[in-house]
């Protein structure tokens, strides 16, 4: 299973792939170290958004909310349908 930070959209820190009126603010980042250690660092999302890592939040559960990026929730399905 892979690990997966939250990461948070802002929007000094947008990529090209995104447009920039993108109401999905929260996005799956990929986490190669312990998500504490990422907490506060500028990454690149699984969708390729570039986002800031938000460490205190769990992708499992905001993953299901509204305000998720689609493509994130969708790249990252089959490894949450594992994580159980």
């Amino acid at each position: 299973m892979s690990a997966y930070a939250v990461g948070f959209a802002r929007p000094d820190r947008r990529s090209w792939a995104q447009p920039v009126d993108q109401p999905m603010s929260w996005h799956a980042v990929e986490a190669h170290r312990p998500v504490d250690e990422l907490d506060g660092e500028v990454e690149l999302a699984v969708c390729g958004a570039i986002v800031q890592v938000w460490g205190n939040q769990d992708w499992e559960r905001v993953s299901a909310g509204r305000s998720s990026c689609a493509e994130c929730v969708r790249r990252t399905a089959p490894a949450l349908r594992h994580a159980g």
